[in-house]
């Protein structure tokens, strides 16, 4: 059973996260995950692509211009999961769904969701499993990507 504390964060959305794409950081990352495709670096290369310019590698979607404070969805749910003794957190897993590239100079918006709670019973007692989905779009609104990730505490 999922305690009320953790059940009401259901549904809770983040202040937006403003992020901005820039050609710099789109490099820098690519050359981290060790992605050495000249779409994320040259600008020529990329020029001639069906995209017409640099973009960013999957998963990258620029640096926070701004910190966001929050007691509501992700963080709230997050302090409610060690307020309830949950405080043993681990990373369930992460997806991605696609829909246009995210391109140098772009100003991405993430809005992060908490989804679903749900108690699993395991051999050590109660699990919380948390589901979160993150809607990203460009500064035009156009739908880039979705992030759908699972926390789970005990």
């Amino acid at each position: 059973m999922v305690p009320d504390e953790l059940k009401q964060h259901i549904g809770k959305i983040d202040p937006p996260h403003v992020r901005e794409v820039e050609r710099g950081a789109i490099r820098r990352y690519a050359d981290a995950v060790g992605n050495g495709n000249p779409l994320y670096f040259d600008e020529e290369y990329a020029s001639e692509s069906r995209y017409g310019t640099i973009i960013a590698p999957p998963g990258f979607f620029g640096w926070s211009m701004q910190s966001v404070p929050s007691s509501e969805g992700i963080i709230g749910l997050m302090t409610a999961m060690i307020n309830a003794g949950y405080y043993r957190i681990l990373d369930g897993g992460m997806s991605y769904e696609f829909f246009l590239p995210v391109r140098a100079g772009d100003i991405v918006i993430a809005s992060p969701k908490v989804k679903d709670v749900n108690a699993k019973e395991g051999k050590s007692g109660t699990m919380m499993v948390c589901d979160f989905e993150t809607t990203y779009l460009n500064q035009n609104g156009d739908l880039v990507a979705k992030a759908y990730q699972t926390l789970i505490g005990r």
